[in-house]
């Protein structure tokens, strides 16, 4: 942002701190009339015709501007995707230790991506994997949605399940 010596226009419409317009003046003169306030001369609009300055407390705007931005950074929610792999020919012992850590994270509101691995000649039987993935969507429905359908991605088949709006 431009600010007092910087602002190269050579007439500005002066805004002053109280936000009355103060009308068009030279540079000059507007830099005057900041000086005698103890204030910066702050340009706001560049590219109305003549540029909009204003006359504020830069170093205060900027201060002011920055606990803004941090506040808006402590109230975004961070969401992380969380892996869980499977194979197509998965024992029902494991696929339940997975669909638990996959409830788990759900339930703490990250994403899950939910991974079929082919190894060898498992690839002719892509149908297997999708039955894995379909049980899995159906044992979390609950608590989820389904992002993305299941699709293949060279050896790979996978699926992409979130928190549910009203678990939220």
């Amino acid at each position: 942002m431009n600010v007092n010596e910087k602002i190269r226009a050579r007439e500005v419409r002066l805004i002053d701190s109280n936000g009355d317009q103060l009308g068009v003046k030279s540079k000059k003169e507007a830099l005057e009339i900041a000086k005698t306030r103890n204030l910066d001369l702050v340009l706001v609009a560049p590219n109305a015709k003549p540029p909009v300055c204003r006359i504020m407390d830069f170093g205060k705007y900027r201060y002011e501007q920055q606990k803004k931005e941090k506040e808006a950074r402590k109230k975004q929610k961070v969401i992380n995707v969380k892996e869980v792999r499977f194979t197509p020919a998965i024992g029902e012992h494991d696929f339940n230790t997975k669909l638990r850590n996959a409830r788990k994270f759900l339930s703490k509101g990250d994403k899950v991506k939910a991974v079929v691995r082919f190894r060898g000649r498992a690839i002719t039987h892509k149908d297997l994997g999708r039955e894995v993935l379909e049980r899995l969507a159906d044992e979390v429905k609950d608590i989820a949605t389904v992002e993305s359908k299941a699709r293949m991605e060279g050896r790979n088949m996978y699926m992409m399940l979130a928190p549910s709006a009203e678990k939220k």
